[in-house]
């Protein structure tokens, strides 16, 4: 659970307006690929649930 505290804080974290835009740019991939990367865990457990 420790993992997902970590991830959601981070999904969560609002970052300081001095951030550069390639910095940020950045961010929001890490927090799309995160994003994804759940939904196919999920999709994972639920094929092999069936």
């Amino acid at each position: 659970m420790e993992v997902l505290k970590k991830i959601w804080s981070y999904l969560t974290f609002q970052k300081s307006e001095g951030e550069g835009s390639f910095i940020k740019s950045m961010h929001i991939m890490n927090k799309i690929s995160i994003v994804l990367f759940i939904i196919g865990l999920i999709y994972i457990v639920y094929k092999f649930s069936k």
